[in-house]
């Protein structure tokens, strides 16, 4: 068998590396106007690493109907139910500015925008003199994260509401409830529930940014309709909503919203009800 040949390796320098020309080694920089001695074409420097990607064509518009460009975007905040033209209504209690809103109706309604509150990512903050009607629902929201609080009234602390932590402030104290001890902030919406509208019903009314009307009695229909200057054909439908059915308005705006909780909702606050 003949020996087999191998081919000759570069000769060792002394230095730390191999190096294909001698007196300098490769891992040190090569000095300026060195590089027109190196062997080989000089390459040019490419964007970016590894191999080009597939290259689409560019889409062009031109300039005159730059104008007929339009981007469809929704309301953002919760939803609260459909509008009678079936579309998602969706409600903002979350602002960069203080929200008051006086919501007349059952605790099911109030409970279940809590709920919504917290699928958007809000904390909630209940202030109530009925603890064990709130404390299930508590439990429950979050899914074992601590989203819903509960508190006495006259008991609840600030709750440092910011942009990436709002809080939504239940306020559930009868039908004459004391005045609210938090200092409006951005990012807290403040709801106070009323079970019916008592003697301080035009004194909230006219304080409120935006109410929630369930049914209400013809009585209080007229209080209503006088305070937030509601249409005739609007106000007479109020006595006659069903139970899951609401008006929402300012001064300015009425629309009137079918609530459809879900299977999950449901149950766990039952089916809707006006009253409790």
């Amino acid at each position: 068998m003949s020996t087999p040949v191998y081919p000759q390796r570069p000769a060792w320098t002394g230095q730390d590396t191999w190096t294909a020309r001698p007196g300098r080694p490769s891992h040190l920089p090569t000095p300026e106007g060195d590089s027109a001695t190196s062997a080989g074409p000089a390459r040019r420097a490419q964007p970016g690493f590894g191999l080009r990607g597939p290259r689409a064509g560019r889409h062009l518009l031109p300039a005159d109907v730059l104008g007929e460009l339009s981007l469809p975007v929704g309301d953002d905040g919760i939803v609260i139910g459909v509008d009678p033209q079936n579309q998602p209504a969706v409600v903002s209690l979350l602002r960069p500015k203080p929200l008051d809103v006086l919501l007349v109706g059952s605790v099911w309604i109030a409970q279940l925008l809590a709920l919504r509150a917290v699928a958007v990512g809000a904390r909630v903050a209940v202030e109530t003199a009925r603890a064990p009607v709130w404390t299930q629902m508590a439990q429950a929201a979050g899914g074992g994260q601590q989203c819903v609080s509960v508190h006495d009234v006259r008991q609840i602390a600030p709750q440092g509401p910011s942009i990436s932590s709002p809080v939504l402030v239940m306020r559930d104290c009868g039908a004459q409830p004391p005045r609210n001890q938090l200092a409006p902030s951005p990012w807290q919406g403040v709801v106070t529930l009323l079970p019916f509208l008592g003697p301080r019903a035009p004194r909230l009314l006219n304080r409120a940014d935006l109410v929630g009307l369930q049914r209400l009695s013809p009585q209080e229909t007229e209080v209503v309709a006088r305070v937030m200057r509601l249409p005739r054909q609007v106000a007479a439908t109020l006595p006659t909503l069903s139970d899951n059915a609401m008006l929402w308005c300012t001064r300015n705006h009425q629309q009137f919203v079918l609530t459809e909780p879900t299977d999950a909702e449901t149950g766990l606050l039952g089916a809707p009800r006006r009253i409790d």
